[in-house]
């Protein structure tokens, strides 16, 4: 599987999901951004596009295109709460630095 996602992410993702009242899935994407050069882009999917790649962990469907697929293949998603902060963080084998605040990475 080239993303996967930790128990935790799922279960927030579902959540979401299930707020929102629709959706296939969560797009997992990055974008040219940040100190570091490149930063993760997350958003609800409620159609597929052309080239999408499609991979399912733990009941989530998490869907990349094929762009960023090259930069985040086999990164684990997890969701994080400390202490009043949370979000999502990310286990990415590719990435060879991250900016001091980790909002951005680089490959």
């Amino acid at each position: 599987m080239a993303i996967s996602i930790t128990e935790s992410a799922a279960e927030h993702v579902a959540e979401q999901l299930q707020n929102r009242g629709c959706g296939l899935g969560i797009r997992v994407g990055v974008t040219t951004t940040g100190c570091s050069g490149m930063a993760y882009v997350l958003e609800f999917v409620d159609s597929l596009e052309l080239g999408d790649q499609v991979f399912e962990d733990r009941g989530i469907k998490i869907i990349v295109d094929a762009k960023s697929l090259v930069y985040i293949d086999g990164t684990e998603m997890d969701f994080v709460k400390q202490g009043i902060n949370e979000g999502f963080e990310f286990k990415n084998p590719n990435a060879k630095g991250e900016c001091g605040c980790g909002e951005s990475f680089s490959i």
